[in-house]
């Protein structure tokens, strides 16, 4: 048994490790990060960027035409992803409470790459990827007779790159707590998805696509992590993925 520090990827052995250090993450505590927060800036300055262009070119007019036309959708969907994150966020806290450790929009480091939202719980970490999209959510085989090749449809469009894109998230993670022993679970969570009657959460390359409720369920199950591991994966996880946009000194949403 060994204390692993991946801020000097070092080890030391818990007999060398002095009390006091030992204690460092358990008592730490976590900024949980602002859910949503990456994407609602990015809607602002995108919003602010359109709304000045529209100054420049109808000077008097730019209040009409600001009424009669909206931010194109590439713009909206920032907007659309924040109110994603943060609905999901608030189920999360509402349903799993203390029995979890929650850090949401965390920065990977050396990228312009952020995760949604990072659950540590005995079951191990969760990293969910939150969508608030239209249309029904399903799984289809398109391989044919001889192959099968199964794929995720939102809203009758092709969206697996929702779930390749999980790829990248597990190897961040990986490479900030710097062992293979904690256990890993993607999850792409849908919010207020269109699902089938009687419809199941499914697993793809991996991957777990899944709605609120069917989340809490899995995240809820028995694991291997004992508190004090929670504690300690969650303060690895919080010091190597820091909150993209702190909450201790984000400004008041508008």
């Amino acid at each position: 048994m060994a204390w692993w520090d991946p801020r000097s990827h070092s080890l030391e052995c818990t007999t060398c490790r002095p009390e006091s250090a030992q204690a460092d993450y358990p008592q730490q505590a976590f900024d949980p990060g602002d859910p949503g927060g990456s994407s609602r800036e990015r809607y602002e300055r995108l919003h602010a960027r359109r709304d000045k262009a529209i100054e420049g070119k109808w000077g008097r007019f730019a209040g009409v035409v600001k009424f009669l036309t909206d931010d194109p959708q590439s713009t909206r969907a920032w907007r659309s992803g924040s109110q994603g994150e943060r609905k999901l966020a608030s189920y999360l806290t509402e349903h799993l409470g203390d029995r979890v450790v929650l850090l949401h929009d965390r920065r990977v480091p050396q990228t312009r790459a952020n995760i949604d939202h990072l659950v540590v719980a005995a079951s191990g970490v969760w990293i969910v990827d939150a969508k608030l999209r239209k249309g029904l959510i399903e799984l289809r085989d398109v391989g044919g007779w001889f192959k099968v090749d199964c794929q995720l449809y939102v809203g009758g469009r092709r969206q697996t790159k929702l779930v390749d894109d999980m790829g990248w998230q597990v190897e961040a993670v990986r490479h900030a707590l710097g062992t293979p022993t904690v256990p890993i679970h993607p999850a792409v969570c849908f919010v207020d998805g269109e699902w089938r009657l009687f419809a199941k959460p499914f697993e793809l390359k991996g991957v777990m696509v899944c709605w609120p409720k069917e989340l809490v369920k899995k995240i809820s199950d028995e694991g291997s992590l004992g508190p004090e591991d929670v504690l300690a994966v969650a303060g690895y996880l919080a010091s190597s993925l820091p909150a993209k946009a702190s909450t201790r000194s984000a400004d008041p949403p508008r």
